[in-house]
C-alpha cells in the first residue's frame, strides 16, 4: 500500500493507530523520519496500549539522532508492556534501551 493511500484513508476519517504504525514504516523506509514521528506520535496518542507504536517511535527517534525521546519513548513502551503482559514487547525495548544506554555513554 502507498503512503498517499493511508493518508487519504486518514482524511476521510477512518484513523487508527495500526493505520498510523503502517503508515510510518513505509514513511520510515522512504527515510521521511520526520513524518514518520509524527504519525506515530499520533498512535501512540489514539492507543496508548499499544507497544509496536512505542516501539517503533523509539526506533524512530534514535534514527533522527533523538536519544532522549527514543529512551522516553521505550521507557513508556515498557510500561505498558508490562502493564499488558506482553513479554516480548517489554524484553525488545529493554534490549534497545540498554544499547542506547551503552552509546549514550561512549558518547560523554
Amino acid at each position: 500500500m502507498q503512503a498517499k493511500n493511508l493518508e487519504k484513508m486518514i482524511e476521510s476519517g477512518h484513523d487508527s493507530a495500526l493505520l498510523r504504525l503502517t503508515l510510518a514504516r513505509i514513511l520510515i523506509r522512504q527515510n521521511d523520519l520526520a513524518d514518520a514521528a509524527t504519525h506515530l506520535e499520533k498512535a501512540v496518542q489514539l492507543d496508548e496500549a499499544y507497544t509496536a507504536a512505542w516501539n517503533e517511535l523509539g526506533k524512530t527517534r534514535r534514527l533522527t539522532g533523538d536519544t532522549a525521546g527514543a529512551a522516553a519513548a521505550w521507557s513508556r513502551g515498557i510500561e505498558i508492556a508490562r502493564q499488558n503482559g506482553d513479554k516480548q514487547a517489554e524484553k525488545e525495548m529493554n534490549v534497545f534501551l540498554r544499547r542506547l544506554g551503552r552509546v549514550i555513554r561512549r558518547q560523554r
